[in-house]
């Protein structure tokens, strides 16, 4: 099982950043999609990833098209504030592709159209515009793992300390 996290043209290298140590955690691939608001070894980006960067799954595209193309033109699911359905409301395949748009923009409407069928969104309790990006993309990247059982994941932590097991 490998999911995917897709980044339409990213503009904030901290949010790519933080996305893609969220990725090495999970073993999920990161695919960006240029253009891009910095260049790929930016400081920042490095910074916020830490030294998780170099074991991140990446691949970088030159446009949206070279994307479908070079993945066989694969169901997406789209992030967006527009969508009718939750996150929490699909089932996920094993190997999904879930994407985000620009932090400035979203997803392009036009995509959004298309594909308006695997739209999702992460509800809130205002019409603020939306959340964080890094947020967004761990909320739902969790959904889609904890649907698939969090496969080849460690879920039992190593706290085994004697006056835990008493207390708790």
């Amino acid at each position: 099982m490998i999911l995917n996290i897709i980044l339409l043209e990213p503009e904030i290298p901290a949010n790519t950043g933080n996305i893609g140590r969220t990725c090495v955690a999970t073993g999920t691939r990161l695919h960006l999609i240029e253009p891009m608001g910095f260049r790929i070894n930016d400081k920042q980006i490095k910074r916020a990833g830490l030294d998780y960067w170099d074991d991140l799954d990446l691949t970088v595209y030159d446009n949206y098209d070279d994307f479908l193309v070079k993945n066989n033109y694969p169901k997406i699911y789209m992030a967006t504030t527009k969508a009718a359905k939750t996150y929490s409301e699909v089932s996920y395949e094993p190997d999904c592709y879930i994407m985000f748009g620009k932090e400035s923009a979203g997803i392009p409407e036009e995509l959004l159209l298309t594909n308006k069928e695997n739209c999702i969104r992460i509800p809130m309790v205002k019409e603020i515009r939306s959340l964080n990006l890094g947020n967004s993309a761990a909320i739902i990247l969790y959904e889609a793992l904890r649907q698939n059982n969090f496969k080849g994941m460690n879920t039992i932590g190593s706290l085994h300390h004697h006056k835990w097991n008493e207390v708790y």
